[in-house]
This record gives structure tokens, sequence and C-alpha cells, in this order.
């Protein structure tokens, strides 16, 4: 009889590892089996909110919220037809650099260069849209981005503790001497009051709130949003869908900027920020969400490639 009971006890024993093998097996073969998309369509969901009412972006905050960094200019620039490109290595090999010079507006991010890339971006620039991060790039080639005799208008965002008149510190003393140096430029920075709007305006768009969700905007958020507010008609290069790195099978690797051919994969930079909960990221596939349904109200198309 005792021998039957520990019989029974092993063989019950047997039974619970072999039911929890079949669950675990189970459901790694489910996850497997899901594609990439899936994937993206499970932390798209945890993200993304559409807001209720659409916020008017052409009467959102006009264009009072960029102060001059040096003298008493003013942001007078309006564009019936823009070109934004980006500093995606999808623009590579498109040839779009004749295109793009033909718009009236040229808008480029960052320090994201044109000279041994005009076939494919062009040359002319209207407009340039520079992080804090990106200063010190930017005035490491004066030749390049500060000194032109037909300058572009530089408009600069950041946190003003950083950027601010009242911060005194490294990044604004670069910014302001560029300005007084380079006269020919025009440079704004966003005002404080305005940053704090940008922040609202993520908010009413996502659903979440950028600090509590540790995010950083991207250059591409501030950039879409000015370009929004100076032009009538937007054409972006080089931009990719918000579901491009969810696809299966997966996209061929990418570096993240044309410019920088040993730099990051574009998707596993995409994907990394948006999944990453641990410090501040850039929430990529989240402002694309947004981007395409602002493409619907405000006259934005996408090419190279087209969605």
């Amino acid at each position: 009889m005792g021998l039957r009971l520990v019989d029974k006890g092993h063989n019950s024993k047997r039974m619970v590892v072999f039911v929890a093998i079949f669950l675990i097996t189970t459901l790694f073969i489910l996850y497997n089996s899901n594609s990439a998309n899936d994937s993206y369509e499970a932390f798209k969901m945890v993200g993304y909110k559409s807001a209720t009412k659409n916020t008017d972006l052409k009467k959102w905050a006009g264009k009072d919220g960029y102060i001059p960094v040096f003298g008493n200019k003013s942001l007078t620039l309006h564009c019936s037809q823009c070109a934004l490109v980006t500093s995606s290595s999808h623009v590579l090999g498109t040839g779009a650099g004749a295109e793009i010079d033909h718009a009236e507006c040229v808008i480029r991010m960052n320090d994201a260069p044109t000279a041994g890339f005009e076939a494919d971006v062009g040359n002319k620039t209207s407009l340039r849209v520079v992080a804090h991060s990106s200063v010190i790039r930017l005035v490491r080639k004066p030749q390049e981005f500060l000194n032109c005799s037909d300058c572009p208008s530089v408009i600069f965002w950041g946190p003003p503790t950083k950027i601010g008149r009242d911060a005194k510190g490294t990044l604004y003393r670069l910014i302001h001497r560029a300005a007084m140096t380079y006269t020919n430029l025009t440079t704004f920075a966003v005002t404080p009051s305005k940053m704090r709007k940008f922040d609202t305006l993520f908010y009413k768009e996502t659903g979440r709130d950028r600090q509590k969700s540790q995010s950083w905007l991207s250059t591409g958020w501030f950039t879409m949003v000015i370009a929004i507010e100076i032009c009538d008609n937007i054409k972006v290069y080089g931009m990719v869908p918000p579901n491009y790195c969810g696809r299966h099978p997966q996209p061929k690797r990418m570096p993240y900027h044309y410019y920088k051919p040993r730099g990051p994969d574009e998707c596993v930079t995409y994907l990394t920020n948006e999944r990453g909960r641990r410090g501040n990221h850039h929430r990529f596939i989240t402002e694309k969400q947004v981007f395409s349904r602002w493409a619907k109200l405000y006259n934005i198309s996408f090419v190279h490639p087209t969605w």
C-alpha cells in the first residue's frame, strides 16, 4: 500500500511537471508565432490614445513663442509649400535633391548636413530646427551651418535651464555668441511658456503626460509643429510610417542618420525608445501615429517612403 501511494505521488508530480512544460511550450509557440507587428500593437495600445478633440495647430499658439537670441528680429517666415527633410537614411539614393530645392521653403533638423549629399537631400535651407543637444555639433562647423550670405532662420529648442536667457550656461553662451558673430543668421529660441505648450500638446494628442511617462519630445515633434504653423502644404522626406519597424519580415538594417553610416540601427533606436521605461526616451512611434493623423488635417504628405 505504501509503495502504491509513493508511486501515485510520483505520477502526480510527473503529471504536474508535464502540464507545466506543455503550458510553457504552448505559450512560447504562440508568442513566437505572432508577427513583429503584433508586438508593435501590444505596446501601441499601452502608449497611445487619440485625443477626443483635435487641437487646431493653425490657431494653437502663433509664432510669438519664438524670441530672438540676439537683436529684435521676429519670425516672419511663411510658405505655401514646404519640404521637411528628415535625417533618415531613407533619403539616400532617392535623387530627390532637385525636387527639395524647388520647394518654397526647406526645413531641416539639427546638424543634418547637405554637403556631399546634395543629390538626395538638396542644398537649400530656409529653416533649421536645432535641439539643445545638437548645439555644440552645429557651432563646430560654422562654415557649413552658420557662416553664409543667404542664411536660413534657426530655431533652438530645449529646457530653459540650458538655453534660456536666465540660464547663462555654456549652451546659452554658445548660441548667443553665434547669433552675434553671424549676423546674417536669424536665430530664435523657443520660450519657456511655449515649451510648456508643446508638452500640453503632447498630452492632448496622446493622453500621456510627457514627464510622468518619462518621455523626451523629439526634434521631429518640434519641427513638425513648427512646419504646420508656417506652411500651407508640407512634403516630408524620409520619415517611415508608425508600423514600419513592426513589419514581418523585419526591415533591413538602416543607419538612424543618413550622414552616420556606422551609427545605430533605425528600428532598434525606435523600438528601444518606445519601449523604454527607465530614464527618459523619445516616443518616436507614438509621435508618428500623431503625425499620420495630422497629415489629414494639415496637407502633409510623406515620400521616400510614401505612406
